[in-house]
């Protein structure tokens, strides 16, 4: 049991898929896994632990933005022994290749944040990347559902309603395809913990259209996003 986790050593999978949406949570254990079983509550920050295809899995929730995530992560690795993180979110897009619901596996992720630049002094401007085999196995299972996964670089940003278009411009230049707000700390932590770890995220908003998705859709939409996640962990 840790500050924010009332589970105990064994209630939680080895491999976890980490919505934002704690009701993203309830929604893909309840839609997804056999024998779901709630393993915390605390602050409403729900998780679950049940099997997908015989494979145990936990579905986490971790609030928004990266010192939220952070702190379930960190948790999972060091106290629970977790091996494989899947984020599974939202972003929004930046460039016209990508449309409206568009799934985004997160070759590595850029940030304007501050937490690596404090954990490495100041003094490296660390890379987050994904883990190499998630990454091809969900482009593999991408192609074998039919649902083109986009590969690229995100941009994990602390700030939600940004006004600086011109930055957002210039990242879709240099390739960033969309704007999220938790993969790069979750890749650090990864790294640091020797487990492995993707960012898979569904295009919620268009930045550049001005298209949305409501908020029920974000919570129990995203089938395609999810399912190519769940196939991905158990290979």
């Amino acid at each position: 049991m840790t500050a924010h986790i009332s589970a105990q050593r064994g209630d939680i999978a080895e491999t976890v898929l980490m919505p934002g949406d704690p009701l993203r949570a309830k929604w893909i254990a309840e839609t997804y896994l056999t024998d779901p079983v709630r393993y915390t509550s605390v602050r409403n920050m729900y998780g679950f632990t049940g099997t997908y295809k015989g494979h145990p899995v936990s579905i986490q929730g971790s609030g928004m933005g990266m010192p939220s995530a952070s702190i379930y992560a960190h948790e999972l690795l060091d106290e629970f022994g977790v091996k494989t993180l899947v984020r599974v979110g939202s972003a929004g897009a930046i460039t016209k290749r990508l449309a409206l619901r568009d799934v985004v596996a997160a070759i590595g992720a850029s940030s304007e944040s501050s937490m690596n630049r404090v954990r490495f002094a100041g003094l490296v401007d660390y890379a987050p990347v994904a883990n190499f085999d998630l990454l091809r196995h969900a482009v593999d299972v991408g192609a074998e559902q039919d649902k083109k996964v986009h590969v690229g670089q995100v941009l994990s940003s602390d700030t939600f309603y940004s006004e600086d278009d011109a930055l957002q411009k210039k990242l879709a230049d240099y390739g960033v395809l969309a704007i999220e707000m938790e993969a790069a700390a979750l890749y650090t932590l990864a790294a640091k913990f020797n487990a492995r770890a993707l960012a898979l995220v569904t295009v919620s908003d268009h930045l550049i259209s001005g298209e949305v998705t409501s908020s029920e859709e974000r919570e129990r939409s995203f089938a395609d996003m999810i399912e190519i996640a769940l196939e991905t962990v158990i290979r």
